[in-house]
């Protein structure tokens, strides 16, 4: 069995870390490189960093901010926001990534998927998801709907049925993050990962909603995850990542003690 991943989130706005519930009311949490070095420094498996205004403005990543985070860490880093180009990702991997994570370009233009798949391989895509739980109908038979533009646009696209047709174009991993949970510290949404994890053949990591150890025991267990990512758990210092790890371990979650 293969071990199960923590990540910690970084959410960019304006070249500084941010946090917020549900997409909204952001507050300045810090600087974004050191918090990256310190979650290396303690046990991360792997860093995920979002620009999380670049799509929404129509403007480039912070390409500056990326390379001051890749020189600090020496762990698998995947990097989102704005990306909409094979050149914009050829940038980003340039400048120290490991993984390019498209979500409202790829939605926009889901041939960017395949073309960076092609022209990188598909270890390095990822296919990050914004998620909203809605009414069952002939358009959303799953009941969860895409969203994108950091949550500002109903994009009217099942999400089940985009899962599984990105995998198909390249994605090698699926970032799934349920707006309905983000940031409120009360669980994943289970069933959502569930659902997605069940009907894909590539790793999918959980997003949204972590509070406690027990909140990414359950996430993953079962093969509901391949990965967690956490933030403000570990951003406001309720839990380190060696608690953290330590927890899942005492419960039977393979993880790796790098630390």
């Amino acid at each position: 069995m293969l071990s199960k991943r923590i990540i910690p989130c970084l959410d960019v706005k304006d070249g500084r870390l941010t946090k917020g519930v549900k997409f909204k009311g952001n507050v300045d949490i810090g600087d974004p490189v050191e918090t990256a070095y310190q979650y290396y420094l303690h046990g991360a498996d792997e860093i995920v960093f979002y620009d999380i205004t670049a799509s929404s403005e129509g403007r480039d990543i912070m390409i500056e901010t990326v390379k001051n985070v890749a020189e600090k860490i020496f762990i698998p880093f995947s990097v989102g926001g704005g990306i909409k180009t094979v050149e914009e990702m050829r940038r980003v991997l340039l400048a120290g990534a490991e993984k390019i994570s498209v979500n409202s370009a790829a939605v926009q233009n889901p041939e960017i998927i395949s073309q960076g798949a092609d022209a990188f391989g598909s270890q390095c895509i990822v296919l990050g998801m914004d998620v909203k739980k809605v009414p069952v109908s002939e358009k959303i038979p799953s009941g969860y709907e895409v969203v994108i533009n950091g949550g500002r646009k109903y994009m009217g696209i099942d999400a089940l049925n985009w899962a599984k047709r990105c995998e198909g174009l390249g994605a090698g991993e699926i970032c799934l993050n349920s707006i309905d949970a983000d940031g409120t510290k009360e669980g994943y949404e289970l069933e959502l990962n569930r659902l997605i994890s069940s009907n894909v053949n590539i790793p999918v990591i959980a997003s949204g909603g972590a509070g406690t150890p027990e909140h990414i025991y359950q996430v993953l267990d079962d093969d509901r995850a391949d990965a967690a990512l956490i933030a403000s758990m570990t951003h406001f210092n309720e839990y380190t990542i060696k608690e953290i790890k330590e927890y899942l371990s005492g419960r039977g979650i393979k993880v790796r003690m790098n630390w």
